[in-house]
């Protein structure tokens, strides 16, 4: 009999008890504005701030609307200005150019290896072209975060890390977003903690953390936050600084807080799911398995398999297949935008040179949500459809060839 998996693969799960309860606590009260707190109240957003800056280990953390959000106000804290060039991955997702663009800036991408990392041997020939690096660890593969800090360093280039897709992981023992002068992070429906949408800035660079805070729209009311830098740091940059408002609100974080302190239990669980999933795909003919390099702490959230150098309609028909028996798969290789895969050429507000190496690599990179609803059980099923599926249409392919 042929198996079916019939659970979803964009069903999360419920928000815990403590975070339901500590927003009905904010909606009964009302004051979901981060600034509208009682005499003595300290608000829920200054509480996570500072509390997901002690997760990561960053003398200072802004609460904004989103990731994207985050990533455009870590590049004006910097400095990036109008026509500016700013390198950032040409694998990854359209939020991360999309902040490039939305502060006038140009991106110019760097490609992307087997291992789905940003190529270092591009980055080294390219970092003379930009003073910023916006470095997406996308879909949650690490990069030698040593080399790619000896190479921006060297060239005077300075780093803000997307990590929408690494909260809680880490290189050698340092967490993502902590590595780069600024962290980003995204907590959106699908990634690690889940407010609807919300995000993180974290730097230790007090006129950076002044600038975003300011940037956020905080206006004069900086000494609010309880993980910002001193008054001092604000007296230079607080009438210069434009408001562009983007300030996460006291009900989103009353659902965080819960989150973040449980985010290791949390880490735990998707990696077992992806391990189970890895294992299962291990040794499928046709299917490479991006092996994990030993310095790189991982959180499972989606994992991702290459099939490199298979013609589009054999992919497409693998997605078929798998999609038949309840398996969704997405793929970065087609020709347009479907969902949210897309490609650096389809970003047609930058420039995009051709990328033939680059080009290869998506062309095969298939990829999976991993959401904890799933049981480890869902997962080994899961594994066994795609097994069965990539088989199958590879050994269609070994056929037609003799």
């Amino acid at each position: 009999m042929t198996e079916v998996f019939k659970g979803s693969f964009t069903q999360q799960e419920p928000i815990p008890e403590a975070g339901i309860e500590a927003a009905m606590a904010v909606l009964r009260h009302g004051r979901l504005h981060r600034y509208n707190t009682a005499p003595d109240e300290i608000s829920e957003t200054a509480l996570l701030e500072q509390e997901f800056a002690a997760t990561v280990g960053a003398k200072y953390c802004l609460a904004v609307a989103s990731g994207g959000y985050a990533m455009a106000t870590a590049l004006r804290a910097v400095g990036v200005k109008t026509g500016d060039a700013v390198l950032s991955n040409a694998f990854t997702l359209a939020p991360v150019p999309g902040a490039i663009a939305a502060v006038g800036a140009r991106p110019v991408f760097v490609g992307v290896t087997e291992a789905l990392t940003i190529d270092l041997d591009d980055l080294e020939e390219k970092a003379g072209a930009a003073r910023v690096l916006l470095l997406s660890h996308m879909r949650g593969h690490i990069c030698d975060m040593d080399r790619l800090m000896a190479i921006c360093e060297a060239a005077g280039v300075t780093v803000i890390e997307d990590c929408a897709h690494t909260m809680g992981a880490a290189w050698n023992g340092v967490p993502s977003g902590r590595q780069g002068t600024v962290g980003c992070y995204s907590c959106q429906t699908y990634k690690h903690v889940n407010s609807g949408e919300g995000g993180f800035l974290v730097t230790d660079d007090a006129e950076i953390a002044a600038r975003s805070v300011m940037l956020s729209g905080s206006y004069m009311l900086y000494e609010r936050h309880l993980a910002a830098p001193p008054k001092e740091a604000f007296d230079a940059i607080r009438y210069e600084t434009p408001n562009i408002s983007g300030r996460m609100d006291n009900l989103r974080a009353a659902i965080l807080r819960p989150q973040v302190a449980d985010l290791a239990t949390q880490y735990a669980r998707w990696n077992e799911r992806y391990r189970c999933l890895e294992d299962g795909l291990r040794g499928t003919p046709g299917l490479t398995v991006i092996e994990r390099p030993e310095p790189e702490t991982i959180v499972g959230s989606s994992i991702q398999f290459l099939l490199l150098d298979w013609g589009a309609a054999d992919v497409r028909q693998v997605l078929a297949r798998c999609a038949a028996r309840g398996v969704e798969l997405k793929w970065f290789g087609g020709a347009e935008p479907a969902g949210f895969t897309s490609r650096y050429d389809s970003w047609r507000y930058a420039e995009t040179p051709a990328m033939p190496k680059t080009d290869r690599v998506l062309a095969g990179i298939v990829d999976m949500r991993v959401p904890l609803t799933f049981s480890l059980e869902d997962c080994a099923l899961i594994a066994r459809i795609i097994r069965a599926e990539v088989s199958a249409v590879f050994q269609g392919q070994s056929t037609a060839a003799e």
